[in-house]
């Protein structure tokens, strides 16, 4: 059978692979794109979407319990699981079947189903079938979680974030492994929604805070409602209908454990070998940011299958940059790290890490409790840190505070723009909000005094 020749391959229809596509064949470029499985975005499918209408629904409830405290009496508070897993199933598969729309309108000529596998660094086959690349081939194929071999004992009371959001009822003892986002946000969500929740991590850090001030701000936040396990590694054995966590120190009795132990890159099937890329220690291909390609090759890589901040916006625009710069386009600037977990109080990071500060870097502080808005609100639990340069600039922050979300989208603007601290600081920060803990934490850093 003869070799199919096209400009550009894509491995992958999710929101990486659909970004390349499209960036790619607006150069006008012949794209192929190979999809293995249903296509779509693990975001909208078992990703950001649905954790986001869980979390919905469990905010809900929470307020509500929390209504007297402001003169409301609104009287017990019944969680009806059923008709709540309906909601998140319906707006999910919503969700689900819009992106589907962007997929299904691929051309069928330009779809190839089935597994790559790399030929050469600019050919892959699928089946019987050969496909060459003239410009360039986009590896988008995605991460799988991971489930820890501690759990092989009781595997079939184990869920993943590609498996909890198809349940229709609520455990009442849950365990969740894994302090990161995703395992901070199903914590926090299934206890407002009346679960009995104990977290697990090896390390002290929840949400991968590494600032240590802002760690214990989010520990004494989180604390009240999840019963945390920092520090310690569980092991798992079956105990009647249910399983026994095991651990220094402890054990407890669960109906559900939820994996939220990390993501590996979708790239086993691939067979890299052939390409003669340059990994590494985990057999990821080293590539450059700017431009997502591998080496000074032919193949590019984007989203979660490159393992560098695995987070939906990333995807995307690392998607449309792989498949613009295969196409012929140019690189972009590399953006300001921005991650956040939709805990309440938010969890975010911008900019550069704690450990990655220079020497003579800055920190200003704000307290959460001090905020006019954030007591009125009823919150008072948290902390805003901003990081500075020798030179004044904005470089970072690590925020733990309600809203934190929008905080750490003007911090990201501030560092992408440049701008220095005292300018940050004086804004129309208007009173009473939540962002005027950014300009007292800017203030704080920058000296100046009222």
């Amino acid at each position: 059978m003869a070799d199919r020749i096209c400009d550009v391959i894509v491995i992958g229809a999710g929101t990486a692979g659909l970004k390349a596509y499209k960036a790619a064949t607006a150069r006008g470029a012949d794209t192929v794109i190979i999809e293995a499985g249903p296509g779509g975005s693990t975001c909208t499918r078992v990703g950001c979407m649905p954790s986001k209408l869980l979390l919905a629904a469990a905010r809900v409830a929470h307020q509500a319990r929390g209504a007297e405290r402001f003169g409301v009496t609104t009287g017990k508070i019944e969680i009806d699981a059923a008709a709540m897993w309906a909601r998140v199933h319906q707006e999910r598969d919503r969700f689900v079947a819009s992106v589907l729309e962007e997929y299904h309108a691929i051309p069928d000529t330009q779809v190839v189903h089935g597994t790559a596998r790399f030929d050469d660094d600019d050919a892959v086959r699928v089946g019987d079938s050969r496909i060459v690349a003239r410009h360039g081939i986009v590896i988008a194929t995605g991460a799988n979680p991971i489930v820890p071999d501690s759990l092989d004992a009781v595997r079939d009371l184990v869920h993943t974030h590609e498996t909890i959001f198809e349940l229709d009822t609520l455990p009442k003892r849950m365990a969740v492994l894994g302090a990161g986002p995703l395992g901070l946000e199903l914590a926090q969500a299934f206890a407002r929604l009346g679960v009995s929740v104990s977290l697990f991590d090896p390390s002290d850090k929840l949400g991968a805070l590494t600032d240590p001030v802002a760690n214990e701000a989010a520990i004494a936040a989180l604390g009240g409602e999840i019963d945390l396990h920092l520090g310690v590694e569980a092991k798992a054995e079956p105990a009647g209908d249910g399983a026994r966590l095991m651990w220094d120190g402890g054990s407890a009795e669960v109906d559900l454990i939820l994996a939220a132990t990390g993501r590996k890159p979708a790239l086993d099937t691939l067979d890299l070998d052939r390409t003669g890329l340059e990994l590494d220690d985990h057999g990821t291909p080293l590539f450059d940011h700017a431009s997502r390609r591998c080496g000074d090759s032919r193949i590019f890589i984007a989203g979660d299958a490159n393992a560098w901040r695995p987070v939906l916006h990333e995807a995307a625009r690392g998607g449309q940059i792989a498949g613009d710069v295969a196409a012929g386009g140019e690189p972009r600037r590399v953006l300001p790290s921005l991650a956040m977990a939709f805990t309440e109080p938010n969890i975010v990071q911008v900019g550069t890490d704690f450990p990655d500060l220079p020497d003579d870097a800055r920190i200003g502080c704000a307290k959460v409790s001090d905020n006019g808005r954030a007591t009125a609100d009823g919150h008072d639990e948290g902390v805003v840190r901003l990081y500075g340069d020798a030179d004044g600039l904005l470089i970072g922050a690590s925020i733990v505070a309600p809203e934190g979300e929008h905080l750490g989208h003007l911090v990201a603007l501030g560092i992408d723009r440049g701008i220095d601290v005292a300018t940050f600081a004086d804004q129309p920060w208007y009173h009473p909000t939540i962002e005027e803990l950014l300009q007292s934490a800017a203030r704080d850093l920058a000296g100046i005094k009222d």
